[in-house]
């Protein structure tokens, strides 16, 4: 079902995003880079409001694209490189994920991106779906992981230009490098097999519906 305005579901979502806005924003690790990081937040914000209103979504695809942006803010209140993910996985699961994959980074922003890509490709489809209504689902399909690889790259061409104009240390609070020199690399290929696997998923309910 689609959506052209705000049920008690949709705003039930808002409220828990609202609640982890309000929480992330006391004490965060860097409050400069944690506003650059929510001016990102506002930006997708006035997206979905405008998606909403103009061509409709479904809950689902609503629903992936908040949760988004939940964990971008709880990132944004850790400088995404310190995300304490481990340590909440030892405490609650008894399970050292750092360990068991052999990782010696912290890989919350890696996680991120793929979830840039798991989770909003339903959003980006229905997107395609309007502008290209004609367009079969396989062709859709390549079209949107086209879009998230394009779109991963600017926001990486995004973090290069906020970074020439910060100190060493504030760019790399922002960017969450770490010292990997294919940190960017990395990034743009987790968010294209989140898009992947979302997409395929979506191609066979298309299919089973058929």
């Amino acid at each position: 079902m689609i959506y052209y305005s705000l049920t008690s579901k949709h705003w039930f979502v808002l409220f828990v995003l609202a609640i982890t806005i309000i929480i992330a924003s006391i004490h965060p690790l860097e409050y400069s880079s944690y506003l650059l990081h929510q001016a990102g937040t506002v930006l997708m914000l006035i997206g979905l409001f405008i998606c909403i209103k103009k061509i409709g979504l479904s809950f689902s695809a609503f629903f992936l694209y908040v949760l988004f942006l939940i964990i971008h803010v709880i990132a944004a209140h850790y400088l995404y490189s310190y995300v304490p993910y481990n340590d909440w996985m030892i405490k609650y699961l008894h399970f050292d994920l750092n360990h068991a994959m052999g990782w010696t980074r912290n890989m919350f922003d890696r996680f991120v991106h793929f979830f840039y890509g798991l989770f909003l490709y339903p959003i980006f489809y229905r997107l395609f779906q309007v502008w290209l209504p004609r367009l079969k689902p396989k062709v859709l399909f390549l079209l949107i992981i086209q879009f998230v690889m394009a779109s991963s790259l600017v926001y990486e061409w995004i973090e290069w230009w906020i970074a020439i104009g910060l100190s060493p240390e504030e760019a790399e609070n922002y960017n969450g490098q770490q010292g990997d020199m294919w940190d960017a690399h990395k990034d743009m290929f987790l968010a294209t097999i989140g898009a992947i696997f979302t997409g395929l998923l979506m191609l066979k309910q298309t299919k089973n519906q058929t």
